[in-house]
């Protein structure tokens, strides 16, 4: 097959780039090592930035999230006692919208099932060759066929363990590893707030979160080893009553369905390109989820990327010779918010450190400045 860019990975990343590109004309071929009903059904982030939500209606892939996305004006921050709201809408004039990224999946899916745009899943032995000249992308599809894509450019979505930036020499790496994890549960019961509660507690941060009016998610924080068969139901439930409790306040409980355990990480990788090779999404970078920046960035980076590569198409190179920099400087920015946000939330030192968070918590909440810090970062920098 010959391509103008091979995308490896079809998540939402991949997906909008292919989506983005074809609107301008530009051919691609998408690469995903799982089946489309595994990668459609991937619980993940839950959370769109402004910026994410006003994108996706002008590219024509938001009718379904403006009927189904729930928008909300801010967050409450929480500690014993004590609960209050940071109004996003009432600081900056923006929002956030509640809509998981199984449905922006499904509605990009749809989109390129509509265009016809060419996808391989259950691709295997994904292998990409002489990406500094004139690129291919080897692989094995579904059948045990042995295929071969030539293409002008390869752009790796294929998360932290795909083959892309493994093929980036002399890579400079920044990671840190959080000594505790999120214990992540779904459940088929209608959120008993209206808008997220982060909580810091004595005993672990906790967070009530929603997908839809129907299904909430809760988040516990818990040790990066924790055996998930210790946490019954009534054991979760419990905790999340305890950790989320205020006065005059009830946690509604129900069937829970999917539990998992989180671990938390930051990480950075530069450069973004090497050659005809670009980097995007978690392929790049990962971030603890307590900021919801992790989608959100990789559709940041795709639409800088997808804006770069069609520039040179046609002939100027300028936007993609500065690809890397440029989407460095944000993914900087999200992960020192989200390094921030898990440091004043979750209990990882002594009673001293404690101290500290609660005193950052209250002058987030007191203070205009620090509340519009949150809010601008929270709902999102521009695109």
């Amino acid at each position: 097959m010959r391509t103008q860019v091979v995308i490896i990975g079809a998540g939402p990343a991949g997906l909008l780039l292919s989506h983005l590109l074809g609107l301008e004309g530009i051919d691609s071929v998408l690469l995903e090592r799982q089946t489309a009903e595994y990668v459609q059904a991937r619980i993940r982030a839950g959370i769109l930035e402004a910026g994410t939500v006003e994108l996706l209606r002008d590219v024509g892939v938001g009718a379904r999230l403006d009927v189904e996305g729930m928008e909300h004006r801010g967050i409450h921050l929480q500690w014993p006692e004590n609960r209050h709201h940071v109004d996003f809408a009432g600081l900056i004039g923006r929002s956030v919208t509640v809509y998981g990224q199984t449905e922006v999946t499904k509605d990009l899916m749809a989109a390129r099932e509509k265009a016809g745009r060419p996808a391989y899943y259950s691709a295997a032995d994904v292998t990409l060759h002489d990406v500094t000249d004139r690129p291919y992308v080897t692989f094995v599809d579904s059948s045990g066929a042995a295929r071969r894509v030539d293409a002008d450019v390869v752009v790796g979505c294929d998360g932290f363990h795909g083959p892309s930036r493994a093929a980036i020499p002399d890579l400079q790496v920044w990671e840190r590893t959080y000594p505790f994890a999120w214990l992540g549960v779904l459940a088929d019961v209608a959120p008993s707030t209206d808008e997220l509660i982060y909580a810091w507690h004595p005993d672990g941060f906790a967070m009530h979160s929603m997908r839809s009016p129907r299904v909430s998610r809760f988040y516990l924080q818990v040790a990066p080893d924790e055996n998930i068969a210790e946490w019954s139901d009534d054991r979760i439930w419990t905790a999340l009553s305890a950790r989320l409790g205020v006065a005059g306040w009830t946690l509604e409980t129900g069937p829970i369905t999917e539990k998992s355990v989180l671990p938390m990480r930051s990480f950075v990788t530069t450069p973004m390109r090497h050659g005809n090779l670009y980097l995007a999404g978690d392929a790049a970078h990962i971030v603890p989820p307590t900021g919801a920046k992790g989608l959100n960035l990789a559709v940041a980076d795709v639409a800088l990327l997808a804006t770069a590569l069609t520039a040179s198409f046609r002939g100027n190179d300028e936007l993609v010779s500065a690809y890397s920099e440029t989407a460095l400087r944000r993914v900087w920015r999200c992960t020192h918010f989200s390094w921030w946000m898990t440091s004043m939330l979750h209990r990882h030192g002594d009673d001293f450190d404690a101290q500290l968070q609660l005193s950052q918590l209250r002058r987030t909440v007191t203070s205009k400045a620090a509340a519009t810090e949150l809010a601008e970062n929270y709902a999102g920098l521009p695109l």
